[in-house]
């Protein structure tokens, strides 16, 4: 069955999102799709827009990152055109989240990010999630860039052992 490329692509944005229980960044879709080379970064940067306008996916931006989450109406709109996406791309999706998931879920789960704030010092904000609920959510203020960005690199390296130690110290 011919079909356009585009509407191609959207299925299977639309499929990658339902196959997981969090929600996907853009990176991490462009990361899958791209490297397939199903196609170009111009052409899913349309469709993950058009997706986004039509509502069948909802956009939400965290520490400068964009996390797209499927809806309603896009999971109902799957269940109609789901067998236009052809088996081989279907296990290639299965296959790239049986190897990625834990990475996946903890690159949306935690979060750290830093800006230059009012007072002209620097606001380090890092979170941690799971399912979407907010387990910690910090921010700090440090007196430099440099200090700021240490601060995320750290929390992404060591969120699990500084959670522990603030349920151990606060509990």
């Amino acid at each position: 069955m011919v079909q356009d490329p585009l509407t191609l692509y959207k299925l299977i944005v639309l499929y990658m999102l339902d196959r997981v229980n969090f929600p996907l960044t853009t990176a991490q879709v462009s990361d899958f799709i791209l490297g397939k080379e199903y196609t170009n970064f111009l052409t899913l940067q349309q469709v993950i827009t058009e997706l986004t306008e039509t509502g069948l996916v909802s956009s939400e931006t965290i520490c400068n990152r964009t996390h797209l989450s499927l809806t309603k109406d896009g999971q109902e709109t799957l269940s109609f055109f789901e067998n236009r996406i052809s088996e081989p791309i279907k296990r290639d999706i299965k296959a790239y989240f049986l190897e990625n998931e834990m990475g996946l879920r903890n690159e949306v789960s935690v979060l750290g990010d830093y800006y230059k704030s009012t007072s002209g010092e620097y606001e380090a904000r890092l979170v941690a999630k799971d399912r979407g609920i907010s387990l910690v959510d910090i921010t700090l203020s440090v007196p430099t860039e440099e200090m700021a960005a240490a601060v995320c690199d750290n929390w992404q390296k060591k969120n699990q052992s500084i959670y522990q130690m603030l349920v151990r110290e606060l509990f």
